[in-house]
């Protein structure tokens, strides 16, 4: 992994506990005994806030937050509501979230209508992460400049090329790290079917 001069020391540190990039394949689900099993599932079970629509539907706290994307667009979390989302946590210089990016693409492409997907990419520039979005094709879904963390914090997601992927009502049923997304589309294929 490659220092970047710009990324500043304490967003790093707040981060990333883990040294290098991602982990070493490990995974668990909510439910499970594995340490990844994460307090995200405790966040997403909190109340739900009424639906901005006025639909009458109820939009999980877990996905009331905001951005921006790499594109300078704004983002509204809300708007995942009622489908199952993938947040995959990713950074432009690591190697294993260049190996995610076909397969990930793959699953939005696949599940698009049905299922959320959106990257969270942080540890870096903007300018760097608009390079990778364009370096990898996946552009055709969005991604969040999230250079501040707060994102990241919100999931508390320590590590890149990490996915955390939501029911339709908000709630973490996986949280981990898929080498090169392998077993992505059939998580999502769960959540859909």
């Amino acid at each position: 992994m490659r220092a970047r001069a710009l990324v500043p020391a304490a967003l790093a540190a707040a981060l990333l506990t883990v040294t290098g990039c991602g982990s070493d394949g490990s995974s668990g689900a909510a439910g499970d005994s594995a340490p990844e099993a994460s307090a995200a599932s405790s966040a997403a079970e909190q109340p739900t806030t009424p639906d901005a629509g006025g639909a009458g539907a109820g939009v999980p706290e877990v996905l009331a937050f905001s951005g921006t994307t790499v594109d300078g667009e704004s983002f509204d979390g809300k708007t995942l509501a009622g489908k199952p989302t993938v947040l995959w946590f990713w950074a432009p210089w690591c190697p294993k979230c260049r190996a995610q990016a076909a397969e990930t693409a793959k699953v939005a492409a696949d599940y698009a209508g049905k299922a959320n997907v959106v990257g969270v990419a942080g540890l870096d520039t903007n300018a760097a992460m608009k390079d990778f979005v364009a370096e990898t094709g996946t552009g055709s879904f969005p991604h969040l400049s999230d250079e501040d963390g707060a994102v990241w914090k919100r999931f508390e997601v320590t590590e890149q090329s990490r996915y955390v992927i939501l029911d339709k009502a908000g709630k973490t049923v996986y949280e981990g790290v898929l080498p090169g997304g392998d077993g992505l589309a059939d998580k999502v294929a769960g959540l859909t079917g």
